[in-house]
């Protein structure tokens, strides 16, 4: 199904479609999904559009925009929208986010298999907004994985989907790609200092924690 647009919307979507294609396979290049695994969007005015169900990205070209509305009906193109729907829609539903990235990251995927949150093992725990939480396991795009990843959510932009993946949101998909990426680094780490054996890694405090928060309300440049 497919509505049309304005010439100014068609500008903004087409090019919120061709980022949202580039980092889908910046995910894929940097090895955060396999295959067609995992998922993408990007919200345009009231328009969510979503990478499509089981279309490589490689694949994947102008003419295969995919949208729906806030309602999960189809309103742009004629590819089936992502199994995970119910996922991206509860996020844009419930926070600010412009941009949700979604993948079977394997280190993240193995931490959500050992503990209920990710120890604080690094400062930028705190650019997810604290520790990052394990939502409890559900089955793939249900209305239940979409609660329970609300759940590990509050208060942050981030979290771990048990037996899954990961889901980060941010203002664009950049920032929430970043996210992503910095989650990914922060779950290998912790796997990787928790593998020697007799020694425990050292976790950040709440005190520390919430001075980096502060540090990172002026970090980087001034528009």
């Amino acid at each position: 199904m497919t509505r049309s647009r304005g010439g100014r919307a068609d500008a903004e979507v087409a090019e919120a479609w061709e980022e949202l294609v580039a980092t889908a396979r910046r995910t894929v290049a940097d090895g955060l999904v396999v295959g067609t695994s995992g998922n993408v969007s990007v919200r345009v005015g009231d328009t969510v559009l979503v990478t499509p169900s089981g279309v490589p990205y490689d694949r994947l070209a102008p003419a295969d925009a995919t949208g729906v509305d806030l309602d999960g009906r189809q309103v742009l193109g004629t590819l089936v929208p992502t199994s995970e729907l119910p996922l991206h829609l509860a996020v844009y539903r419930a926070t600010d986010a412009r941009a949700v990235v979604h993948t079977h990251a394997v280190h993240a995927t193995a931490v959500s298999v050992l503990v209920p949150e990710l120890p604080p093992v690094h400062y930028m725990t705190a650019a997810l907004g604290g520790p990052v939480r394990v939502a409890p396991y559900a089955a793939y795009g249900t209305g239940e994985l979409a609660r329970s990843m609300l759940g590990a959510l509050t208060g942050r932009t981030g979290c771990l989907l048990q037996n899954h993946g990961t889901l980060t949101y941010g203002a664009c998909l950049d920032q929430a790609y970043d996210r992503t990426a910095q989650l990914e680094w922060m779950c290998r780490l912790w796997l990787t200092a928790s593998a020697v054996p007799g020694r425990s890694p050292s976790l950040l405090t709440e005190e520390q924690l919430a001075e980096v928060t502060e540090r990172l309300q002026s970090y980087g440049q001034r528009s």
